[in-house]
């Protein structure tokens, strides 16, 4: 077995955080929804939507009829929704390519949109039990601490992909719960910021400490400021079309007290342009909602 994998599966069995996706018999749908919300968004953010969710949608199908702004708006706050759209457009290709059911393959799963490598791979590996590698952000970290003595990943590469496969254990079973353990490990414990060395599992081999704890370089993407960024613009646009769903908004009507109006018009046109709001009639909507 390969040196990571049974101090994490250990670790892993003791250590993990009980969430919905982890249960049993949760479903394909289920941990595909779970993933888009996961992107870029806290877990605790994430399991009050993903249960209303598949309650309101139970099923790819059931959320393929609905138009497009009632993803949007069930979205809510979670952030860069246009994931929301994916999501939907995924849908309805799950229900049209295939069946309705999600599918195992992962190159299938590839070609749905908004679909990525680790989406792809998660939902193979999660919910279907296939053997695969499984790379999000916090598993890049550890393998870089644990195996390259670094203290931060560089940008993504497909390499890293050969580098988790080399990690995992042959037997399949086994396999899911140290891709699984990895993510957890990262997010709880091999922290960016503060990680808990002394409670790592993997402190006994891991060759940045090993090596003294050296720094380099953080090469990950900042995040702007939220705060008077065109990005609080956008949501401010959206949350005024998700309060008056499925009712459109007339255009003067759109945050007209905005400090920077110049700034306002640009959220619209960018919503309009990613296909996250309708303009007609000097009226702004979310998509698929018919004109009243």
């Amino acid at each position: 077995m390969p040196g990571l994998a049974t101090p994490l599966i250990d670790w892993y069995r003791d250590a993990a955080r009980d969430l919905p996706w982890r249960r049993e018999g949760f479903g394909a749908w289920g941990t595909l929804v779970s993933e888009f919300m996961l992107q870029q968004t806290p877990v605790n953010r994430v399991i009050p939507h993903l249960e209303a969710w598949l309650t309101r949608w139970p099923t790819p199908a059931d959320l393929a009829t609905s138009p497009p702004g009632d993803a949007v708006t069930q979205w809510a706050n979670l952030g860069y929704p246009r994931r929301a759209l994916w999501l939907h457009r995924a849908a309805v290709e799950i229900r049209d390519r295939h069946d309705g059911v999600v599918p195992r393959d992962v190159d299938a799963l590839l070609a749905l949109t908004g679909i990525g490598d680790y989406t792809a791979r998660a939902v193979a590996v999660f919910a279907y039990g296939d053997r695969h590698p499984v790379v999000d952000t916090n598993t890049r970290r550890v393998l870089a601490r644990a195996v390259e003595g670094r203290a931060q990943p560089g940008p993504p590469h497909r390499r890293d992909l050969e580098r988790m496969d080399a990690e995992l254990p042959a037997d399949v079973a086994e396999a899911a719960v140290v891709n699984a353990a990895a993510m957890e490990l990262g997010a709880i414990v091999c922290t960016a910021r503060a990680p808990r060395c002394e409670a790592c599992p993997l402190a006994a081999q891991c060759a940045w400490r090993a090596a003294g704890y050296p720094p380099s370089e953080d090469r990950r993407r900042k995040q702007a400021t939220y705060e008077g960024s065109d990005r609080q613009a956008r949501g401010a646009v959206l949350k005024t079309l998700r309060d008056a769903a499925p009712e459109a908004v007339p255009l003067f009507a759109v945050l007209p007290d905005w400090p920077d109006a110049a700034q306002r018009d640009r959220a619209i046109d960018s919503l309009v342009a990613d296909g996250l709001a309708e303009a007609a009639d000097e009226q702004l909507r979310l998509p698929g909602h018919p004109a009243s």
